[in-house]
């Protein structure tokens, strides 16, 4: 970085590890005392230059560019009653807890085995967190590790955490563009007749909850999409499945397989009382991040996968499940993400299934039609198998075909056992 007096305009070289990030990220690590407001003054004004061109705050810069900075202005006295924060210094036991999280490390990134219970980043009330210990990771690198991406706080699993600013500008541009495959294990309360499904179903917040709450909102959601595998089932009372998140919404696959009537074990907040199982099966959250694979920011991949909590493992036991099961799964790439022009012409064709809809049910009205209901538009054969028998001769119960969901591509992998009788 080369500097000039501070009478004079400033110049600075973008390094590698600031290649492709915004400009005004750039001023928020290398110049921190000053503030947005002054940088869009600069770049209104046309002080601010990169390579000589004028340049606004949401530009991206690129190694080798050069950043032509107005001269220093002196510095304004601090507001009193704002005194800096400080961090905290971590103690012995929490340094070697931080530590004993790391399951992958490399020059460019860690992955971590995040516990059940331990929120990723602080909030209101919430002093214990992944972010928090981060401090305790630097290790040999220069800088602190960087969070790229976040798990609920009762999910348990592989967290990816950045070790240089260059690989996290690299690894959020593989979760924005959905190149980043991510792999969770659940239990779910009953068992899906879909075995290999998609959910389509678009997520928003829940009005009155600040936030807190997430819900299925088809005219204001955002569009969301969720693959299910079945791995095993537990007779008709639960199945262990396998769940990838195709776009990045909060609580998606919760929200997703209550939707579908199948709540996430544990999850009382989405599922209700009905989310919890007998029989010595935990209370906790039975949803697990067991893989993820990302490219390198240096070639190549990173791919690791995360061991159970003790609770969940103790249930898959529990039920007769086997893990390698789960692991025998083939890893593959999935449907391609819908574009802008997709989403909306999936919209249109929406909105013109549900105006068919309506104009029959009025001419039905109109005909004195009996009492069947109306056939679903664009409806397809059911997947389903008809039920078992149960002992007596009575058929036993199925849950109807998810809403939302259809079925999605094979894997290349058999059809899910039961597991054997423990």
């Amino acid at each position: 970085m080369t500097l000039r007096p501070a009478q004079d305009v400033r110049q600075f070289t973008v390094k590698a590890d600031d290649d492709g990030i915004r400009l005004d990220r750039w001023f928020k690590r290398h110049m921190p005392d000053t503030s947005f407001n002054t940088v869009s003054r600069w770049a209104r004004t046309g002080q601010l230059r990169v390579d000589g061109a004028r340049a606004k705050p949401g530009d991206h810069v690129s190694e080798g560019q050069v950043i032509r900075v107005p001269p220093a202005e002196a510095a304004k006295p601090e507001k009193p009653g704002r005194p800096k924060r400080e961090r905290i210094k971590l103690s012995d036991e929490q340094i070697d807890f931080a530590r004993s999280l790391v399951i992958h490390r490399d020059d460019a990134a860690l992955v971590l085995n995040k516990p059940p219970g331990l929120a990723t980043q602080g909030g209101t009330k919430t002093t214990e967190h992944v972010d928090g210990l981060l401090d305790a990771l630097q290790f040999e690198a220069e800088g602190r590790p960087k969070l790229v991406h976040r798990l609920d706080k009762d999910t348990s699993g592989a967290l990816l955490v950045a070790r240089t600013a260059r690989a996290a500008a690299a690894f959020s541009k593989n979760f924005s563009s959905r190149t980043a495959r991510k792999v969770y294990w659940a239990l779910v309360v009953g068992v899906p007749s879909i075995e290999d499904g998609i959910i389509d179903l678009p997520i928003g917040k829940q009005p009155g909850t600040g936030g807190e709450k997430m819900q299925v909102d088809e005219k204001e959601g955002q569009p969301s999409r969720s693959r299910y595998r079945v791995i095993g089932r537990a007779g008709n009372r639960a199945a262990w499945v396998e769940l990838q998140p195709f776009t990045g919404r909060t609580h998606q696959l919760r929200v997703h397989m209550a939707a579908i009537g199948f709540p996430i074990v544990g999850d009382g907040k989405y599922g209700g009382p009905e989310a919890f199982l007998t029989g010595g099966i935990s209370r906790k959250m039975h949803l697990h991040a067991r893989r993820i694979r990302v490219d390198h920011p240096d070639g190549d991949k990173i791919d690791v996968r995360a061991a159970l909590p003790h609770h969940f493992a103790e249930s898959l036991a529990t039920l007769g499940f086997e893990e390698a099961e789960g692991d025998a799964l083939q890893l593959d790439d999935g449907p391609a993400p819908l574009t802008k022009e997709q989403q909306k012409a999936n919209a249109r064709a929406h909105a013109k299934t549900v105006r068919k809809e309506r104009r029959g049910e009025r001419g039905r009205r109109g005909e004195g039609g009996g009492d069947k209901p109306a056939p679903r538009s664009g409806g397809k054969p059911s997947t389903r198998k008809p039920p078992a028998a149960r002992p007596g001769g009575k058929p036993a119960a199925r849950k109807p075909a998810p809403r939302g969901a259809r079925p999605g591509p094979r894997a290349g992998s058999d059809k899910p056992r039961t597991p054997r009788s423990r």
